[in-house]
């Protein structure tokens, strides 16, 4: 018996070339799975992260796809089939924020911030449920955020699309159920990647103070959560899960 549990599996992760993305796909491969590295802007850091899978040992692409663009994720599950010939395994990371008061939220930035964080998550699993459900199997996962459950002053595009993942989930769960594909919402705390980093340090200071386990998350730790439910989750779907050091509970 293999000692990696995704042998065999194909993975395709969403925003994979940084942060919890890059996290996730890594963890992936290191249990067996094939990994689709999608990315929009970094290809450098996309083709760095397929190197370091297939030099250990991994199989990985890259593939670029804006998934905010329902061409575009057609055509990056299309890829997907074409070079491996399944998915067993769908992380909805991909997302951006635009932060603004409501005063000063333009249209554009409402609309990129749900078209990337939200619409994305449909455009993705509506392509790849097709090839899940002809083989009665599949992981579907998607990144929400804390900030879906509580708010955040500043993020009302962001929250509205976070908080739209987790409902999106709970209904795909209950329409998909019958083809044994789960789905679940991850909605992560504040962690170390790019996005928390461009924060003051005061900002930083503030947050610490309002997460009882005093420090932020790292992508691993949210990565290992999402391992789990694709190795080890086969009677879990239509749940939220709150890697968050306890700051909302």
């Amino acid at each position: 018996m293999s000692e990696k549990r995704l042998e065999g599996q194909v993975a395709v992760v969403t925003g994979a070339s940084r942060g919890i993305g890059r996290a996730c796909a890594e963890e992936l491969a290191r249990e067996g799975a094939a990994i689709v590295v999608n990315y929009f802007t970094n290809q450098e850091a996309a083709d760095a992260l397929v190197g370091e899978i297939v030099s250990d040992g991994g199989r990985a692409i890259a593939v670029r796809a804006g998934v905010g663009h329902p061409d575009d994720c057609k055509a990056l599950i299309e890829k997907t089939i074409e070079t491996y010939g399944q998915i067993d395994i769908l992380i909805n990371n991909a997302g951006v924020n635009r932060d603004r008061t409501l005063k000063r939220l333009s249209v554009e930035e409402w609309q990129e911030v749900i078209n990337t964080d939200l619409s994305s998550a449909f455009y993705c699993t509506s392509a790849a449920i097709p090839h899940m459900t002809e083989r009665n199997y599949g992981r579907i996962i998607v990144m929400s955020s804390i900030i879906g459950q509580m708010g955040n002053a500043g993020q009302s595009n962001y929250a509205a699309a976070k908080a739209g993942l987790i409902a999106f989930a709970k209904s795909a769960a209950k329409e998909l159920a019958r083809n044994n594909i789960t789905v679940n919402a991850m909605c992560p705390g504040f962690v170390e990647t790019d996005m928390v980093s461009a924060l003051s340090d005061e900002v930083k200071a503030t947050l610490l103070k309002q997460i009882p386990l005093g420090r932020f998350g790292r992508p691993e730790e949210v990565a290992n959560f999402v391992r789990f439910l694709c190795t080890e989750g086969e009677w879990i779907t239509g749940q939220q899960f709150n890697p968050n050091g306890g700051q909302y509970m």
